[in-house]
């Protein structure tokens, strides 16, 4: 792929937080998530790719954008899978509460792993926890190998948790461990990516969360060099026969980074509500600031932008 990619579909994610924006603590997270995924879609479909959408807003016939099979961008470019969502948290916009954004993720044809809209087991760390971190180990041990890794406490730590009546257990025990948690009201996506930042306060997200959600935060992950390790964990006989439907045959399977995110992804988010990983849109007179981030995998490079965008000038996409 080529590398300017990313810096192209940023310009998606941009535009969907940009028209997003303005729909903050409103209250209304349908009209949000359908605004965001308007504006995606039209800026995808300025950039020069190939690409099929294979987790998206829904399935085909659930929504008429964005679904898992749509083709986006202009067709002449390079053939590529898409993973995106277009407004990460429609009810924390809503809400005005932290961790909304706007993401897409690109790998060539097959390298991202395609799944029904279900729940997943997950566990994921930065960089100095890569190869560390095991699914199948308890939190406490988890964490204790953590530390040794980045050479601090257990108590030094930081975990971010979905508050879930499903996690009561697992809170209690990481506490018991004594590391910090921090309970997430939604928002999963954010946490994840943010234990690749090393200035960011958590060290491990651990829980069962969306599993479209887990594939993005993969992408994400391996390009900043970071790991992580998921299993589906299907609420109900439908979702796993969905499961089963997508080719997963063993709801038992570990999943590691490398089978979730292929080895040449890319990965772009732009903040709609400042949260763990990103700081959300901020309009000033006549324009708005964004906060993004694209990251490539191939070069583990992760750029930051820092983008105000005047109104009068802007083109449409």
């Amino acid at each position: 792929m080529d590398r300017n990619l990313a810096l192209e579909v940023v310009r998606a994610t941009e535009a969907a937080a940009l028209a997003v924006a303005r729909f903050i603590g409103k209250g209304d997270e349908r009209i949000a998530d359908r605004t965001a995924s308007d504006a995606m879609r039209k800026a995808l479909n300025s950039v020069a790719i190939d690409g099929k959408i294979v987790i998206g807003e829904g399935e085909e016939g659930e929504t008429d954008i964005l679904y898992a099979g749509e083709i986006v961008g202009t067709g002449a470019g390079t053939e590529v899978d898409v993973a995106l969502d277009a407004l990460e948290g429609p009810l924390i916009c809503a809400t005005g509460a932290p961790n909304a954004l706007s993401c897409v993720a690109l790998a060539e044809r097959g390298k991202l792993l395609r799944c029904p809209n279900t729940y997943m087991d997950k566990i994921a760390v930065g960089p100095l926890g890569r190869g560390i971190i095991d699914l199948d180990r308890s939190p406490t041990d988890n964490l204790k190998a953590l530390a040794e890794a980045k050479k601090v406490y257990v108590e030094d730590l930081r975990v971010a948790i979905l508050d879930r009546p499903r996690h009561e257990k697992l809170i209690a025990e990481v506490r018991k461990a004594g590391a910090g948690i921090k309970l997430l009201s939604a928002g999963d996506l954010s946490a994840a990516i943010a234990t690749t930042r090393t200035e960011s306060e958590i060290d491990l997200l651990i829980g069962a969360g969306g599993a479209h959600q887990g594939i993005l935060a993969a992408a994400a992950i391996r390009s900043a060099g970071g790991d992580m390790q998921c299993r589906f964990t299907p609420h109900n006989g439908h979702e796993a026969e969905s499961c089963l439907a997508a080719g997963i045959l063993d709801l038992n399977r570990r999943y590691t980074l490398e089978e979730m995110a292929g080895d040449n992804v890319m990965f772009a988010a732009t903040g709609v509500t400042t949260g763990d990983y990103l700081r959300g849109v901020r309009f000033f007179s006549g324009g708005a600031q964004t906060n993004s981030v694209v990251m490539r995998s191939k070069t583990r490079t992760v750029r930051f932008i820092e983008a105000y965008h005047h109104f009068d000038f802007k083109p449409e996409y």
